[in-house]
C-alpha cells in the first residue's frame, strides 16, 4: 500500500512541478515579442469592452513608439523573459530530490505571494488599471495552487521515506 501511494505522490509532485515549469517558461518566453503580441491584440480587440480597448490602444502605442525610437529599452523585457525561464531551471532540483529539495516549493509559493504587493503597489505608481493588476494577480493565485499541492505532496511523502 505504502509502495503504491508513493508512487502516486511521487507522479503528482513530477507533474505539478513540470506544469509549473512549462507556465513559467511560457511566460517567459511570451515577454520577447510584446509588439508583435499587442499588435495581434491590437486586431483581435473589438472584441473586448472599451476600456480595455483604449488601455490596449495606449499600450500598443507605446510599445511601439519606444521600440521604433528606443529598442535598446526592450532588452529590459528580453532579461525579464530570461529570468522565468531561469526561474524554472531551479526546479529541477525538486524534479530530481522533492523531499530535500522542498525550499524551492517554499521559494515559488512565496514567489507568488509577492506577485500581490508587487501589482498593487507599483501598479497603482505606473498607473495600471486595478482589472490590469487583478489580473496579474491570478498568475500568483495560479501559481501558488499547484505549488501548494506540491508541497503537501512532499510532506507526505517525507512521511512515507521516514517510515520506510
Amino acid at each position: 500500500m505504502n509502495a503504491q501511494l508513493k508512487n502516486k505522490l511521487e507522479f503528482r509532485i513530477k507533474a505539478l512541478i513540470i506544469f509549473f515549469m512549462a507556465g513559467l517558461v511560457l511566460s517567459g518566453i511570451t515577454a520577447f515579442p510584446i509588439e508583435t503580441q499587442l499588435e495581434y491584440a491590437m486586431y483581435h480587440a473589438a472584441a473586448l469592452p472599451n476600456v480595455m480597448q483604449l488601455w490596449l490602444t495606449q499600450i500598443y502605442f507605446a510599445v511601439k513608439t519606444t521600440n521604433a525610437q528606443f529598442p535598446q529599452l526592450s532588452y529590459g523585457t528580453d532579461w525579464l523573459a530570461f529570468s522565468h525561464i531561469v526561474i524554472a531551471t531551479a526546479f529541477i532540483g525538486p524534479l530530481r530530490d522533492p523531499v530535500r529539495n522542498i525550499w524551492v516549493i517554499e521559494f515559488g509559493m512565496i514567489a507568488c505571494a509577492m506577485v500581490f504587493p508587487l501589482a498593487f503597489i507599483a501598479g497603482a505608481i505606473r498607473e495600471i488599471p486595478l482589472y490590469w493588476r487583478l489580473i496579474d494577480c491570478s498568475f500568483g493565485i495560479l501559481g501558488f495552487i499547484p505549488l501548494y499541492w506540491c508541497y503537501t505532496s512532499i510532506k507526505q511523502l517525507e512521511k512515507i521515506n521516514q517510515k520506510a
